[in-house]
Parts: C-alpha cells; structure tokens; sequence
C-alpha cells in the first residue's frame, strides 16, 4: 500500500499550513505590541511595510524565540482537520448507506439479521486483507449479532479480478463465504489454477462455476463496489465501514470490535 507517502505528503501539508497560521499569528502579536507603528501607518504602507527585510527579520526572530507557536498552531489545525473529516465521513456514509449496507448483490456473512453492519472491501491478493482474514472471522465469533457485507474490491491486476468474479460466482452454489474464507487462507496467488483448486476443495462444481462467472451481473456488481469504494475515498485494501465510521488499512482486531460497539451505542 501507498499509505506510507501519502501519509507524509499529508503531514508536510499540515506543517505548511501551520506554519503560515503561525506567522499571521506573530503578525497580530506585532501589531499588538507596537500600538504606536499600528496607528501611525496607513493601510497600503502596513502591506508595503509586510514585505521589508525589517518585518521579515522580526516574524522570523519572533518564531526562533516561540517555536511553540508553531507547535500549537499544527495541533489545533488537525484538531479541526479531524473533526471535519470525521463529520465528511459520516455524511458521506449516510448519503450512500443504501450501496453500502444494504446492496442486493453483496454477499452477506455473520448473522444476516444482526443489529451492526460491519463492511469490507478487499482483494484476494492482498497481503494486508490476508492477515486481517482472522481477525474477521474472530470478529464474527465474537459477536453473535454482527452482520459482514463483504464487497470484492480486485485493484490488484487479472488474477484479484478472477478471483473475485469466481467467488461471487460461488453464490449461486451458496457457498460464498466458505469460498471466500478458504481463498482468504490460502498460500500463494489466488491466481486461476489456485481458484479452481480451492474451489473443488470446498465441495463446488466447478464446470457449473465457471458457467456461472459468466453472468454480467457479476461484473456489474464489482463495477458498482469500484465506484463506490473510490467515492467513499477507499483507494487501497482492506478497508471498512461500519456505523458512520470508514477504517481504512489494516487494524488490530480491538480497534474494529471497538469501532463494532460505537455503532451499536448509535443505534
């Protein structure tokens, strides 16, 4: 996953933008300070004076004396970051909730008539998605009253893109989730040879399987999960949604129960 470059691009925007609230800070701190220079210059020698070496000089000595402005100006900035990209997210899943929660295609795992809906996008060959299998089905195990959506999400070349319309193919057998859960645990790539295998191993008919990959409905839904993923922002695997929340990348099991109980107390 690209999270890491992101992440740092993202944290040196932050800093950017701190930085300059910092200095208008200062600025105000200045002008403050210096009561005679504020009433004495007139609104266009303020802007021409903005731009002298003198100004400069003193902005600059006034944060190398204060380097917790600019400290306090980047946490209170991702305070308010995060408070309105949590709200953009809950908006968001709430003007989608039908797609997400609730599409007819999408297979559904766990207990279909749970009270919480925990949903997630991945690729059969991703190696993130793979180590958080157990942590899904010990989620499961857990929570008698948890539902899983599970939406095919293959960003990862032909082989993920097989695999994904063969196990959706397998719900026509009704054995999805068995299939879904055995190619999830197996070694190597889910590539065509490893999907017929696993395929036989968890007791599909296979000449009927591939039969059944050939139905554009199954394409169909995959395009629908490409689109929808990409609108909520979802751009790399595993990601989920649950209540009003998006968790994107993978997370320690306790993180998911605990963001499971959120949406249960919203309810």
């Amino acid at each position: 996953m690209a999270d890491g470059k992101r992440l740092s691009a993202r944290i040196a925007g932050w800093s950017s933008l701190a930085l300059v609230t910092a200095l208008v800070f200062a600025v105000g701190i200045w002008f403050a300070l210096d009561p005679g220079l504020r009433g004495s210059l007139s609104t266009q020698s303020r802007a021409d004076n903005a731009l002298s070496d003198d100004f400069e000089q003193r902005i600059r000595q006034y944060l190398l004396d204060n380097p917790e402005v600019i400290i306090e100006s980047l946490k209170q900035y991702e305070t308010r970051r995060r408070a309105a990209e949590l709200g953009e997210v809950a908006t968001m899943v709430q003007d989608r909730a039908q797609e997400i929660f609730n599409d007819p295609g999408s297979p559904v795992g766990g207990n279909p008539e749970g009270d919480v809906t925990l949903v997630e996008f991945f690729d059969y060959n991703c190696p993130y998605c793979r180590q958080a299998a157990p942590r899904m089905i010990e989620a499961e195990a857990n929570d008698p009253d948890l539902r899983i959506v599970y939406k095919e999400f293959p960003i990862l070349g032909p082989d993920s893109m097989f695999a994904a319309i063969a196990a959706l193919a397998a719900q026509k057998q009704g054995k999805y989730v068995t299939f879904h859960k055995a190619l999830m645990q197996a070694d190597g790539a889910a590539n065509e040879s490893k999907v017929f295998e696993i395929a036989a191993a968890v007791g599909l008919d296979t000449e009927r399987l591939q039969k059944d990959m050939a139905d554009p409905a199954i394409q169909g839904l995959i395009d629908r999960n490409l689109r929808l993923a990409f609108d909520l922002r979802i751009t790399g695997t595993p990601g989920f949604v649950v209540g009003n929340e998006i968790i994107r990348g993978i997370v320690p099991l306790d993180t998911l129960e605990a963001a499971i109980a959120r949406a249960r107390e919203a309810e």
